[in-house]
Parts: C-alpha cells; sequence; structure tokens
C-alpha cells in the first residue's frame, strides 16, 4: 500500500501558491518545449554531425518513444521515494542530457543522450502534476492549475519558432543549451519550496505489468511515427498496433489479479477520470493535429516566409494567455458539462474555419482565427485535465498521474500522426501541396473532437462541482 500525503483543507502560505506551480511550469515548459524545438534545427543538425534529416528524426522518436514508455513508471517512483526527490532527480537527469545533447559530436552521442532526456522528462510532468495536486485543496486547484498548463499548452505552438530562430542566429546546439537556466532554478526553486513528504520504502514494483504495458505503449508510440511518415507500410503499422492491443488487453487482464498493478486501470471507473481522460483525448486528438498542420498550410500551401508563418501560429499562445483569465469565471458560471461541450463543438467548427483561410485573406485576420483557436484549445485542454482529476481519491493521485499521462502523450503523438497521414493521403504523389489539400485535412480532422460529445454529455451538472465551484439548480442535471 502507498503511503499518501494527507489531503490539503487550505491552501499553502500566498507566496507558495504562485512558487509551487512555477516550479512545475519550469518542468512542463521545458519538456514540452523539447518535443517541437528540434523540429527545425534537425537540417542543420544533420549537416553538423554527418548524417541525413531523415535518419536525424531518430532523435525525435527516440525522446518521444522514451517518455510513452517511462511515464508509467512515475507514479511508482514518487510513492517509492517522495514526489520531492524524484521531480528534482528528473529535473537534474533532463538538464543534464539537455547539456550532453549539445554537446554530441555524432548520431549516436545524440540518440541517446536524447533518451536520458526523455527519461527525465517523463518523470518531471507526472510528478510535477502530482506535486500541484497535493499542494493545494481542490477548491483551489483552478487558479494554480492555470499556471502549471499553460507552458503544456503554448510550448508546442512556440518550439519550432524558436528552434528556427536560435539555429539560424546562433547554432542548433543551443535548442538544447536554452534548458540549462530553467533546469537550474527549477532544482534550486524545488528544494527551497516544496515539502519532502517521504515515500514508502516497502512498496514493490510491478515488473510483469510494467513489461506488458511498457512495451505495448511503446509498441503504439512506434506505430504512430511510422504512420505519419510518407508511404508508410500499413503491414507495419498494422502488425504494430495489433501487437499493441494484444499486450494492453493481456495487461488488463493481468491487472484484474494483482494487488498494485503497473498502472491502475480502476481509476476508469470514477466517471469524471474516464470522461476526462478518454473523451477529453479524443478531443485532444483533433486539436492536437493542428499545431503541426498550420505551419506547413502557411509555408508550402500559401507561400508565406517561415518568419511569418512563425508568427502567425504564435499568436494561438495569446489564445492561451486569454484563456488564464477566464476559466475560472467560466466554470463557476457553467460548469464542467457545459464548458467541455461548448469547447468541443466549437473548437470543431475553428478546426473547420481554417479550410476558409486562403493565401490573399488578410493576414489579420488569419491571426485573428489562430489566437481564437489557441483560447479554445487552451480551455478544452485545461478543462478535462481538472475534470481528470476532481473526484480521484488522495491515495489514488499518484497513479492517475501517470494513466493520464501516458493517455496524454499518445494523443499528442496520434494527432500529429493522423494529421500527417491524411495530408499524404490528400496530396497523393503531386509534388507540391495545396491550399485545398490542407482544407481537406483540417475539415476531416474537424470531426474528432465532436466524438467526445457523447462522453461530455454523461457528465452531471454539478461533476466536479468541487473543484469548479459550479453551483446550479438542485445539482444534478436531468437526463
Amino acid at each position: 500500500m502507498t503511503t499518501p500525503a494527507p489531503a490539503l483543507t487550505e491552501p499553502p502560505p500566498p507566496r507558495l501558491r504562485l512558487l509551487i506551480p512555477l516550479v512545475v511550469a519550469i518542468a512542463f515548459l521545458m519538456e514540452q518545449l523539447d518535443s517541437t524545438i528540434i523540429t527545425t534545427a534537425i537540417p542543420a543538425m544533420a549537416l553538423s554531425l554527418g548524417t541525413t534529416a531523415v535518419q536525424l528524426n531518430l532523435a525525435v522518436t527516440a525522446y518521444v518513444l522514451t517518455l510513452a514508455v517511462c511515464i508509467p513508471l512515475s507514479g511508482w517512483f514518487a510513492d517509492r521515494f517522495g514526489a520531492r526527490r524524484i521531480f528534482i532527480l528528473a529535473l537534474a537527469l533532463f538538464t543534464a542530457g539537455s547539456a550532453l545533447c549539445g554537446m554530441a559530436d555524432s548520431f549516436a552521442v545524440l540518440v541517446a543522450t536524447r533518451v536520458l532526456q526523455g527519461i527525465g522528462g517523463a518523470m518531471m510532468t507526472p510528478v510535477g502534476r502530482l506535486i500541484l495536486l497535493r499542494s493545494f485543496p481542490r477548491s483551489q486547484l483552478v487558479r494554480a492549475m492555470t499556471y502549471m498548463l499553460l507552458p503544456a499548452i503554448l510550448g508546442p505552438m512556440i518550439g519550432p519558432l524558436l528552434g528556427g530562430v536560435l539555429t539560424t542566429y546562433a547554432s542548433w546546439r543551443w535548442i538544447f543549451y536554452v534548458n540549462l537556466p530553467f533546469g537550474a532554478a527549477g532544482i534550486l526553486l524545488a528544494l527551497r519550496f516544496i515539502a519532502d513528504e517521504g515515500g514508502n520504502r516497502s512498496l514493490g514494483f510491478d515488473i510483469p505489468g510494467f513489461l506488458l504495458v511498457g512495451t505495448g505503449v511503446g509498441l503504439l508510440q512506434i506505430g504512430m511515427d511510422v504512420l505519419g511518415r510518407p508511404s508508410p507500410s500499413l503491414l507495419a503499422v498494422a502488425a504494430l498496433f495489433a501487437a499493441a492491443v494484444v499486450l494492453l488487453v493481456g495487461f488488463a487482464r493481468y491487472a484484474r489479479h494483482v494487488a498494485a498493478p503497473a498502472v491502475d486501470l480502476g481509476l476508469f471507473r470514477l466517471p469524471t477520470f474516464a470522461i476526462g481522460t478518454l473523451a477529453g483525448g479524443l478531443c485532444r486528438v483533433g486539436m492536437n493535429g493542428a499545431p503541426f498542420l498550420l505551419p506547413l498550410m502557411l509555408q508550402i500551401g500559401f507561400g508565406f516566409s517561415p518568419v511569418v508563418s512563425g508568427a502567425l501560429v504564435l499568436l494561438g499562445t495569446a489564445g492561451g494567455l486569454v484563456m488564464r483569465g477566464v476559466i475560472g469565471p467560466l466554470l463557476r458560471w457553467c460548469g464542467f458539462r457545459t464548458v467541455l461541450l461548448g469547447t468541443a463543438g466549437l473548437g470543431s467548427l475553428v478546426l473547420a474555419g481554417f479550410a476558409l483561410l486562403q493565401p490573399d485573406t488578410p493576414r489579420w485576420l488569419i491571426g485573428l482565427h489562430i489566437a481564437l483557436f489557441g483560447l479554445i484549445r487552451a480551455t478544452s485542454f485545461m478543462t478535462s485535465n481538472m475534470l481528470s482529476y476532481s473526484d480521484t481519491p488522495d491515495a489514488k493521485l499518484s497513479q492517475a498521474t501517470s494513466l493520464f499521462g501516458a493517455v496524454q502523450q499518445l494523443t499528442v503523438s496520434f494527432g500529429v500522426s493522423l494529421a500527417a497521414v491524411l495530408l499524404g493521403t490528400v496530396g497523393g504523389d503531386r509534388a507540391a501541396l495545396t491550399p485545398a489539400d490542407f482544407h481537406a485535412v483540417f475539415l476531416l480532422t474537424a470531426l474528432l473532437p465532436l466524438l467526445s460529445l457523447p462522453g461530455f454529455l454523461r457528465l452531471r451538472g454539478d461533476d466536479g462541482a468541487h473543484v469548479s465551484g459550479h453551483r446550479h439548480g438542485a445539482g444534478r442535471t436531468q437526463q
């Protein structure tokens, strides 16, 4: 059995209400930036390391694959050794990995150091989220999580532009060195302001379960990566997905007979966790393809320069910044059910709206549409995150952060891979993609958030009310 930290009924002292989320936000920002910042630097890195851009994609895959496989470990490590210790260790591993990536003098060394980064990143974000959940009472969770999750939402949109600027005006090595001051600051702040809750050294580890779920999730991630490549082998993708399903179904059967499985699937019996994680995940898949599609459409389809494209995409962060000020009042007024239904519907409309943009559309209008998408995307992601933890018992928080983190990582990968394969299918063998090709893919991805509506409709009007502060009528929505 784990020994969780006691549930909080009072918020931490005033300065810690900002400093604890700030420490966690630093970790989130580094992990999310590193998922995308390398993409624009790949050509320069390939030239410097004497390899090809295609081969160098393995450096991206190695990082993301390590995240997917190792995230399920994070909850056990936090319970076994203490969340603070593991969080600091994860920051140290990630920062050291970043420094070594920047110093890499060969392709093999770069891939190995990206794996080290991935191990740190896999523990940083779930354990950071766990620290936040244990540091604040649920009634204060909305305010705390707006500080923490904003970097996670904005990082993928900032990463490609920042990577391009650093590569152009400094060196590709600086896309890794930029993490060093953030990592050092995070470690120092964590040592100073995060409480050491200890751990349960007698806690055993489910090795067979981890091998089943880790290998299954890893094969899913590899299958998505192959699916997103040009002219993927459908036979290979089908084989990878089939093997992943067999392993994950095998784990689900195995976990029924184990007292403390590597991943606690029993969490899905909590309606708010299941809906926030699974229905919210479907919504994420559709919206996670847009940060991949937008720069390509603006540059290839519209003929904009990388700088103009990056600046326009960056406006999506403006919508995320606006979200921080409106999410609390919005949840108090409407509740989780209404907000999630609304953002799924509006998200679908805004994704479809990208199909109306043309090369001669005024740039201010393109930027406004991207900012609106950023606002809806950030609100949707933030709300489903908070819903997932709203009713999770304190004793299950470490397992919940691991399971939610693994699903979240897969939704990012699947969103990008699906967008890539749709673009390849629509574009066919033509050398140059047209605006119409991108428009078709945006219309197809716009259908995905609608698939989450049946799940969100299962919510009651008062679900998560102790987190959102929403009070409406007698407290339950009539079905």
